[in-house]
């Protein structure tokens, strides 16, 4: 396979919704390493997957059926998230035991029986137990991302337990799309928690309730962002655009805000 040299920021496809749809038959349809395989082909970055204790969308086969289609794609990155204190590390061991792929583990702090992630880890409150699994988790192999809301103070201690990178919590942002004076007094604080990130020395991710509509405005407004995992909202557009098509969108949406960024540089 060719080789894809990622833009500033790179888009990594959750397929956990698909998973979702598939387990409610049993008769294995749609297939989630056929929905890895048209993400890829369409030129996504990376496939991200959130397995949970529960197995409610995607189960331990498929976390392992779906990184040997990613082993099959020269530099596409796979992305497992998950909290380190449920499942994640003894997935992620069995990952490499099996010398499958793994660039990244994004810890998520989200309960068992958690409807959807819908908050970041809380510092110095989770410091301390953050750090021997991140610890872990780099032992492996894997670069490490810490989910985080919006908070600039908070970005030094997520350097200080070992993180390469954080995910910003984008649904308070993507909630408040549509109300121009919300989206412009929300903006400027991730704006200010991606440049502390930076300063700590950290790169930063995004996601959580991303979609065609919102994501170039975020990523114009929040410079630096390398990358975004975006899994309900593309699954969505897929159902009536296909794949391929909704891959190449998100793309261009992500190429917009290239564009921009490099006209403003000029």
């Amino acid at each position: 396979m060719t080789p894809v040299h990622p833009p500033r920021t790179a888009l990594s496809v959750n397929v956990n919704k698909v998973a979702l749809l598939r387990n409610s038959r049993h008769i294995g349809i749609p297939s989630v390493t056929r929905a890895a395989t048209l993400c890829l082909q369409a030129g996504a970055h990376g496939i991200t997957v959130h397995p949970r204790p529960d197995e409610r969308h995607i189960r331990w086969h498929d976390v392992f059926d779906i990184a040997a289609v990613v082993q099959a794609w020269p530099g596409r990155e796979y992305n497992i998230e998950g909290n380190p204190f449920h499942n994640l590390l003894d997935v992620a061991r069995e990952v490499v035991a099996r010398g499958l792929p793994l660039h990244q583990l994004t810890f998520v702090p989200d309960d068992v029986g958690q409807f959807t992630s819908d908050h970041g880890w809380r510092f110095p409150d989770d410091a301390e137990r953050l750090r021997p699994v991140v610890a872990q988790a780099r032992a492996l192999g894997a670069r490490v991302s810490l989910f985080m809301d919006p908070d600039p103070q908070a970005m030094d201690a997520a350097a200080a337990v070992g993180a390469d990178r954080v995910e910003l919590y984008t649904e308070p942002y993507a909630a408040a799309w549509a109300d121009p004076a919300a989206r412009a007094r929300l903006l400027p604080r991730y704006r200010a928690a991606a440049q502390a990130a930076q300063a700590a020395g950290l790169q930063v991710n995004a996601g959580h309730d991303l979609n065609r509509d919102n994501l170039t405005d975020f990523l114009r407004a929040v410079p630096g962002v390398a990358e975004v995992s975006i899994g309900h909202a593309l699954i969505a557009d897929a159902l009536e655009l296909g794949y391929a098509a909704t891959v190449q969108a998100y793309l261009a949406c992500i190429a917009a805000a290239d564009a921009a960024a490099g006209e403003a540089g000029a």
